[in-house]
């Protein structure tokens, strides 16, 4: 007993100097511990938190713009999110947590977050962005966004099944305005997919904006998209956002799920209502606008990472289009490189006819995390680096990670045998792993334990199993 009260002393005194704030709720919701640094930063006493609904003391928050009800469903932890909410005396302030499910016995008993007052950081940068702003709409990135190349079906190069269902889903996608939600992997072609929709459909004659959502901090990101009234903070001027500017067109919003939550509501409110309110504005402006979102992730793991809210992804989510990764079609490789090669052949001045059949063969084993953009700078790369008299692109005319990479790898198939069990097929493959991981390390066990993600323990008693020593 004396040793619990001690452990909570500590605890206490802990809590009560750490610079951060501390907040933690139970599986209710309500607050069982919260730190004096929370305290003056949300402008409470502890005496008016403890006990309490959490969302009965911020009503600004719900259950999904709280990072702590979040993670407290989730069970994931959040790291580094910005929280942007009113504090008890109304004041806007802006914080970055770290949030954490708590276990006990294998049950979900609560959430804790650790959070660092930003809101003086914050304003400073407001007041960057006006500057940012008028940078922006002076500057080449305002022109792009009405200038940027026109692609249509024709552009997306493909046989395979899987690229012909994205397609074809996509040509569906052209005879309305309804929303769309395009998703697959970084390089994949999903603005290839966007423009297409919209230059192949009933608004083609209207404007094609595009915003990439991780690119910009959330103030200056929702000035873009929405407009500022002259005098909304320092410096502010009357400026028409994206949604005003792509009226009658189509606004694609790339990386969708980089956007703050916050800000996700906002966008919600705009696709239910049909109209803007400008930073600043007390007026609502009628938009018409088909917004297309593209996210980088499976959108449904978004949604379970907190990094998109529910409500906002089934009303994207009206059109859905996966756009394959380049593993996925690799029949497809051949046409693209061919394509590939002519366009940088005009480019670069080169006369490059072919690959040669190694590098086609590496090219089919290679798993290509960097999709078709990894493909097309790739050949971009080969065809500066070749000789004016040569014309078949080498081995030596790519990275070495391309041409070596099948030797870092086991080839399953090899032990697939029907007449073994499933578990001697995958005992086999197991001590071969182990055996490579040992290898490659020169037999230093911590290392290989590490290479392999197990425990050190448990990779000597597999050792001892496969008698590999």
């Amino acid at each position: 007993m004396k040793k619990e009260i001690l452990d909570n002393l500590i605890l206490q005194k802990i809590l009560q100097y750490i610079d951060e704030g501390i907040h933690v709720i139970d599986k209710n919701g309500k607050t069982i511990i919260y730190n004096d640094n929370m305290a003056q930063l949300e402008g409470l006493e502890k005496a008016q938190v403890i006990n309490k609904k959490l969302l009965d003391i911020f009503p600004s928050l719900d259950e999904e713009t709280s990072t702590l009800f979040t993670v407290m469903k989730t069970g994931r932890p959040i790291l580094n999110r910005n929280q942007t909410y009113l504090n008890y005396k109304g004041e806007k302030i802006t914080t970055v947590n770290t949030t954490i499910p708590i276990f006990y016995s294998g049950e979900r008993i609560g959430a804790l977050e650790i959070a660092k007052d930003v809101t003086k950081i914050k304003k400073l940068s407001e007041q960057l962005v006006d500057l940012q702003l008028e940078l922006t709409e002076k500057g080449d990135n305002n022109k792009n966004r009405q200038t940027i190349p026109k692609y249509t079906f024709d552009n997306i190069i493909g046989n395979s099944r899987e690229i012909k269902n994205a397609i074809n889903l996509a040509r569906q996608a052209t005879k309305t305005s309804s929303t769309v939600l395009i998703y697959g992997e970084t390089g994949t072609g999903k603005e290839l997919f966007a423009q297409s929709i919209h230059y192949c459909g009933i608004r083609k004659n209207k404007p094609f904006i595009a915003q990439n959502c991780a690119a910009l901090p959330e103030s200056l990101l929702e000035s873009i998209l929405f407009g500022t009234i002259k005098g909304s903070f320092t410096g502010a001027t009357d400026k028409p956002g994206l949604f005003e500017q792509a009226n009658g067109g189509t606004l694609l919003l790339d990386e969708i799920n980089s956007m703050g939550l916050t800000l996700q509501t906002k966008l919600l409110r705009v696709l239910q209502e049909g109209y803007i309110r400008r930073i600043g504005g007390l007026k609502d402006i009628p938009i018409d606008v088909r917004v297309i979102a593209t996210t980088n992730e499976d959108p449904l793991q978004a949604v379970k990472k907190g990094n998109l809210r529910r409500d906002l992804y089934y009303r994207l989510n009206v059109i859905s289009i996966k756009v394959p990764s380049l593993r996925e079609r690799k029949e497809d490789i051949g046409l693209l490189c061919d394509y590939f090669i002519s366009k940088y052949n005009k480019r670069l001045g080169k006369n490059v006819w072919m690959l040669s059949q190694d590098v086609q063969d590496n090219f089919k084993r290679y798993s290509w995390p960097g999709n078709v953009r990894e493909l097309e700078n790739m050949i971009e790369g080969a065809i500066n680096l070749i000789q004016d008299d040569e014309h078949v692109l080498k081995k030596e005319h790519f990275p070495t990670f391309i041409n070596g990479e099948n030797e870092n790898q086991i080839d399953v198939s090899k032990e697939i045998n029907f007449n073994n069990s499933l578990p001697d097929v995958i005992s086999n493959i197991e001590k071969k792993l182990i055996l490579k991981a040992l290898k490659d390390t020169n037999y230093n066990i911590t290392k290989a334990a590490k290479l392999l993600k197990i425990k050190r323990q448990t990779l000597q008693h597999k050792i001892k199993k496969y008698n590999l020593k």
